[in-house]
């Protein structure tokens, strides 16, 4: 009954992310901002993240754990994304329209906060799992308020430095969530294999 709950959170979940993924990108594109970019990527790993949670969380805790380990390198991925897309803009550190960009970060803070809302009774079920879920949905809020702090900044100094500076962060925290998940499902591993010993 639990995973059946968790199955349907994540593909709420999903749903959510990916939505607003798409709209986050465009917006990032037309305004040319790291920060919004390494989001709407972190989006995008989202909703591929609750997809695979949605499938595995009917499979046996070995294959579970295995499955947390696929996840941990899926979180990794809008980190590297994200400093790919700052070391570019460094080359032009234009500061990027701070109206659309405090707009789409407010929207991608109520679509993170929705998320974490569906998630967060869920989070101690699942195993690495849930855990994967509900870290990437509380970073994601976070990384969001940051996203808008950088825009207030930006009304007063007109650099590119700070939108480039969030970025980076928004990807050293997804990087940490990927290795907290990392040696979850790997406590799972050895815990399921102990059992069946």
């Amino acid at each position: 009954m639990a995973l059946t709950s968790l199955r349907r959170a994540v593909l709420a979940v999903a749903l959510i992310n990916l939505a607003y993924a798409v709209i986050e990108f465009a917006v990032a594109r037309v305004i040319g901002s790291v920060s919004l970019t390494a989001d709407s990527i972190d989006f995008l790993e989202d909703a591929i993240l609750n997809l695979l949670i949605f499938f595995a969380a009917a499979w046996s805790v070995q294959r579970r754990a295995r499955i947390g380990h696929v996840l941990a390198l899926v979180i990794l991925v809008p980190a590297i994304a994200t400093l790919v897309t700052a070391v570019i803009k460094i080359l032009d550190p234009t500061r990027p329209e701070t109206i659309p960009l405090t707009v789409t970060a407010v929207g991608a803070l109520v679509a993170n906060l929705a998320a974490a809302s569906i998630l967060v009774r869920h989070r101690h079920l699942g195993g690495s799992l849930a855990r994967a879920a509900w870290l990437s949905a509380r970073n994601d809020a976070l990384a969001n308020i940051a996203v808008i702090g950088t825009a207030m900044i930006a009304l007063v100094w007109v650099s590119g430095w700070p939108d480039i500076i969030v970025g980076l962060g928004i990807g050293a925290v997804n990087a940490d969530a990927g290795l907290k998940v990392w040696r979850a499902a790997s406590k799972e591993r050895l815990e399921a294999r102990a059992a069946e010993a």
